[in-house]
């Protein structure tokens, strides 16, 4: 073609450099190239134009920059195309360019739809292979599909990526992410989600033709990972379903053809379906979209639901109440189980060795070293130097088992107290069999982590009921009041992470350990109030919390500083794990990473499977545990409700969200502990205890970093 007859375009500015360079993530774990972009003028590509219809700045544009100065105002996008570039395709995988660009005029090669699509232009000329140098995306969003071939019929699993590259006046990496993620969330969106590449592509320049001015450019990366003979037949998680795109098994491309020869269908969707014919882009269509919409049944309600009777989730029960017993009677109560079921369930867990028998027809967990285990009345008298200065304390078991596996010198004291009827109680109150607590049960191991002498402790049960609160609350104070040379307290033990869908650095994953911090940048925009480490909210109250003397914070900052160069923890936690093989049945290795998976909120109770942000901490292809400073949320809406989390989350922070433990830190508050802190082993993406998958390695990874911490802290002086 000569120069005269091609597309003759006025030169765009070049995609912004990136303020912060992101990985490039792909199915694979390998870095990709970042996306070329060709603004040469005198190749002869193939490229789609699609008008902008709105020549304004987005209102989201507009309210980031309010105050700013009219050289970061937004370029005027008159006259700005939105063109579409086919990059290459190889066997597996084809990569297409979609940015904006200003055109001034156009040749007799392209072909001009008409009706709702006026203003888009198809140029039928292509050129493979071409390259171009650009910036590396700025950030980037993976999710996958199921497709159907047209031909075979066979089902295949495809990533599609989405790399990014934004306006040069949106510079904030924070605002960045948050327009990906609408962008992405509205693409995804099951009312209207696209069932072809065809109309996937066409989407996408809708979308961008609307609105999303602050988007540069976008490249998208199809490629085929596996083929299967059959589509995903069950969901992957407990209330979620697989959804099928209307008649999988209609060869989409006869439809087009016979959508052609009548003159019928979208023009747009035919001009580009026959144009890039030879490029196959319409070889499949969508089937499945994997793992990804939440329907008939919301998770957020169905775990607050009575689980079904199992040996399983009666140990978890017994372990939660530990150390106080439970009886056959109180879980057929509390659960709306039939009473001889659940005993029979209790009769064959203390057969295969893992409960006992207590008074009052009671049951409690048989600890790994239970022969060693001193049952008292009280706590026996300790000589100065034996006295802890350290307080560790846990809500679950498998979190206890962790911290304790981190000991030197191990000792542990229990004081058992029954449930039983109050003999206070009036006959016709016994015949009703009321029960009544007259006392807890309380567990205490003493230890050495270094110079520094421990005491750990199990809170009976956590939560958001009266009982459990005034339980964990009046614990907290027992251990406190018992051993009053502590200074420093750790909360340590299982959270939920707070993902961030684009940052690799700000990412929280499963097995990954978050730390109570103060966020500094938030701390310097409130400066009329000291910032805090950690939040409860119950309604519409908010409170937080923050130590006086942040010494511990301190060298957990100091530790994550260095954590590219030492990690202490990694050996520890391979002490700890080699420990916890030989004395305990419970499995702490870290789980398969394929069992990380990552959901993204798109609305109306719907989610789907999006890919993890992709970095260079890994080792043979397995992630390491990475420490996160920041706030850790509470509270049981939060638990609830996945919107109103991220929401919360966003406001004020957070990196991850526990059970509700607010009676705990008040305790601490309340007995003038001036120096705490919360080390929190993320094993899900709500509050740690939706699923026992990833909680013990969790908590092992908890336990390791809070050694890592104490071994960074002087000597004690005042033993």
């Amino acid at each position: 073609m000569s120069t005269k007859s091609q597309m003759a375009q006025i030169a765009p500015q070049p995609p912004p450099k990136p303020h912060k360079t992101y990985a490039n993530g792909n199915a694979n774990g390998t870095l990709a190239n970042g996306g070329t972009i060709n603004n040469n003028s005198s190749s002869n590509t193939a490229q789609y134009l699609l008008t902008s219809a709105d020549n304004n700045v987005s209102s989201y544009a507009k309210q980031k920059l309010n105050g700013r100065s009219p050289c970061h105002t937004p370029p005027s996008t008159e006259r700005e195309q939105v063109v579409m570039t086919p990059k290459g395709k190889t066997a597996n995988s084809t990569v297409i360019l979609i940015e904006r660009k200003l055109v001034d005029e156009i040749n007799d090669r392209v072909h001009v739809a008409g009706g709702d699509h006026t203003g888009i232009i198809i140029n039928k000329d292509t050129v493979k292979g071409q390259k171009s140098q650009t910036e590396p995306a700025q950030l980037s969003l993976e999710f996958r599909v199921f497709l159907v071939s047209a031909n075979t019929g066979k089902h295949s699993q495809e990533s599609r990526t989405l790399r990014f590259w934004f306006r040069d006046w949106l510079r904030n990496e924070e605002n960045q992410a948050h327009v990906a993620q609408d962008f992405f969330k509205e693409l995804v969106s099951p009312k209207d989600f696209p069932r072809d590449y065809v109309g996937f592509i066409k989407k996408i320049m809708k979308l961008l033709q609307k609105g999303y001015d602050e988007i540069q450019c976008l490249e998208i990366e199809l490629r085929i990972l596996e083929e299967t003979s059959e589509p995903p037949t069950r969901p992957p998680r407990e209330g979620y379903i697989i959804y099928c795109y209307g008649d999988c098994d209609r060869k989409y491309e006869e439809a087009l053809l016979a959508q052609k020869q009548t003159g019928d269908g979208d023009d747009l969707m035919k001009a580009i379906w026959l144009d890039m014919y030879h490029e196959q882009l319409t070889k499949h269509n969508i089937s499945y979209l994997l793992f990804s919409i939440q329907f008939a049944v919301s998770m957020d309600e169905s775990q607050f639901e009575s689980p079904p009777l199992t040996p399983e989730k009666v140990l978890e029960l017994i372990e939660q109440a530990y150390p106080n017993p439970i009886t056959p009677e109180d879980l057929a109560k509390d659960y709306g189980w039939d009473e001889q079921d659940v005993i029979l369930v209790f009769i064959s867990l203390k057969e295969r060795g893992l409960i006992k028998s207590m008074e009052y027809n009671s049951y409690t967990r048989i600890h790994h070293e239970d022969k060693e285990i001193k049952v008292v009345k009280q706590m026996p008298t300790m000589a100065s130097n034996k006295q802890p200065t350290i307080a560790i304390i846990t809500a679950q078991y498998c979190e206890k088992l962790a911290v304790d596996a981190m000991f030197e010198n191990k000792e542990t004291f229990v004081r058992y107290t029954t449930v039983d009827t109050d003999p206070n109680l009036t006959n016709s109150l016994k015949k009703s069999k009321k029960k009544r607590r007259f006392g807890e049960s309380n567990v205490y191991t003493l230890g050495n982590i270094g110079a520094h002498r421990i005491v750990s402790t199990k809170l009976p049960s956590v939560g958001s009921t009266r009982e459990a609160m005034t339980a964990t609350g009046n614990t907290t104070t027992r251990l406190l009041g018992t051993f009053q040379k502590v200074d420093y307290v750790f909360v340590v033990g299982v959270a939920g992470g707070v993902p961030h869908y684009t940052d690799y650095k700000k990412h929280v994953r499963l097995g990954d350990v978050v730390i109570s911090y103060v966020d500094k940048q938030r701390a310097l925009d409130n400066s009329s109030g000291k910032p805090y480490v950690y939040i409860y909210k119950t309604g519409e109250d908010v409170k937080t919390y923050f130590p006086i003397n942040d010494s511990l914070q301190q060298i957990a900052e100091g530790l994550q500083a260095n954590m590219e160069v030492k990690r202490p923890w990694e050996t520890y936690l391979k002490e700890g794990l080699k420990m916890l093989m030989q004395k305990t049945e419970s499995d702490f290795n870290r789980p398969a990473a394929n069992t990380d998976k990552l959901f993204m909120n798109i609305g109306n109770n719907e989610v789907i499977e999006v890919s993890h942000p992709i970095g260079a901490d890994s080792v043979d292809d397995v992630p390491r545990t990475r420490l996160h400073l920041g706030p850790i949320g509470s509270g049981r809406d939060l638990v609830r409700n996945d919107s109103l989390r991220l929401e919360f989350a966003k406001k004020y922070g957070l990196l991850a969200t526990d059970v509700e433990m607010s009676s705990v830190l008040d305790s601490i508050i309340g007995n003038c502990r001036e120096s705490f802190i919360l080390v929190k082993g993320i094993s899900d993406y709500k509050d740690g205890t939706t699923t026992r998958k990833w909680q013990n390695f969790a908590s092992l990874a908890a336990a390791s970093v809070v050694k890592s911490i104490i071994c960074g802290m002087d000597a004690p002086t005042n033993v």
